[in-house]
């Protein structure tokens, strides 16, 4: 994206006075779920403010958690002193917990191509070498997967339904510790642009790159 199609998608944003993700009417975090899913082949999406969001959205939607084991993808060593913080040990295994895609503006356009191929019921995707801060989201086609990771925000979806109310929309769900994980409209607003706008002549995604 050049200055002018960021100042744009900024000011769309800022004049319509929904800059918070606990806004009801929001239209800027359900358009890029809209997006990924629709790309990747995925049926749900979990909009994170970072790669190490995805990662622990991945694990607990699967219900590992401390003191857990899990087979997991190749990780650079920053992620793999968040998942040893989460306390899930490593194990040996072909078919890991989830898999880890990294985008950038080099291999956008290959997103879709690279997340048909994962086989693992999650897939984290990394957003943030896109160019607009950090941002993640965790594909699934489980819908208890989603709803788990989703339940792990402060003020994700399933808080924004009952916060007026106080009542409990869903007792099993049980968050357990929440996070404060929810992404920003205005960056997923501008990292919805830059996949939209991402050219074709890229190289394959690949998984793990810090950043």
């Amino acid at each position: 994206m050049d200055q002018f199609d960021t100042a744009l998608v900024l000011t769309r944003v800022l004049t319509s006075g929904v800059v918070m993700s606990i806004e009801k009417n929001d239209k800027e975090l359900p358009a890029l779920s809209r997006w990924l899913t629709r790309q990747s082949g995925r049926a749900h999406a979990v909009l994170v403010n970072s790669r190490t969001a995805a990662i622990h959205a991945a694990l607990c939607g699967q219900g590992i958690g401390h003191g857990d084991a899990a087979a997991l993808p190749e990780l650079d060593p920053a992620a793999e002193r968040f998942v040893s913080w989460l306390g899930v040990r490593r194990t040996d295994g072909t078919d890991p917990a989830f898999a880890l895609l990294s985008l950038t503006p080099e291999n956008a356009a290959e997103f879709a191509g690279a997340a048909r191929r994962q086989t693992a019921p999650a897939l984290a995707v990394d957003l943030t070498g896109l160019g607009f801060g950090p941002a993640a989201a965790m594909l699934t086609d489980d819908e208890r997967i989603w709803a788990r990771a989703e339940r792990l925000k402060i003020f994700g979806a399933f808080d924004l339904r009952t916060m007026w109310t106080q009542e409990e929309a869903e007792p099993g769900l049980a968050p357990g510790v929440q996070f404060n994980y929810r992404l920003s409209p205005l960056v997923a607003a501008c990292v919805r642009m830059a996949l939209a706008q991402a050219g074709s002549r890229t190289p394959a995604v690949t998984g793990g790159n810090p950043r």
